[in-house]
């Protein structure tokens, strides 16, 4: 009897493990972590998805996409070692409130920083595009915008809890 339920816990335990793997390793469904060039040629997002792009433009919004990357990266090393920095201070024994704020407005200027940058990029790409694709790129960009928000708060919440 000890034996056949020993089996059972065994099968079951086997078929939860099976079912909890996806079913194909090289699968596309999640981005999160790969080059924005990379999603963009997959046709799965990026910023020429559904817009039905000329060969030009979409080789002009690989050159601005790389071009951003290459200006904002450095930016995003120094925000993480900003936020690294917040945390030995906020950490720290004996906390400097002074250098605490210091350091929140470092960081804030590095994120307002690359929200300029990408702003620009945004607009550069935009005036790529017909009317007709500026209407699709604009209500795309309030979805993914609203997405991205939702998607914080999980995070957040998650965090938090």
């Amino acid at each position: 009897m000890k034996t056949k339920i020993l089996m059972l816990v065994v099968l079951l335990s086997m078929s939860v493990v099976l079912v909890a793997q996806p079913a194909d390793r090289n699968s596309k469904k999640s981005f999160r972590g790969q080059n924005p060039e990379m999603r963009m040629n997959e046709g799965q997002r990026g910023a020429g998805n559904g817009l039905n792009l000329t060969d030009a433009q979409k080789e002009a919004f690989k050159q601005s996409m790389l071009a951003t990357q290459k200006q904002v990266q450095p930016i995003r090393n120094e925000l993480g070692e900003a936020m690294a920095r917040q945390k030995t201070l906020t950490t720290a024994e004996k906390p400097d409130l002074g250098a605490i704020n210091k350091n929140i407005e470092k960081i804030g200027a590095l994120k307002i920083e690359i929200a300029k940058i990408q702003a620009k990029h945004r607009l550069e790409m935009r005036a790529e595009l017909t009317d007709e694709q500026r209407l699709k790129f604009d209500e795309r960009k309030g979805k993914m915008m609203q997405d991205r928000g939702s998607k914080g708060m999980k995070h957040r919440m998650r965090m938090q809890g």
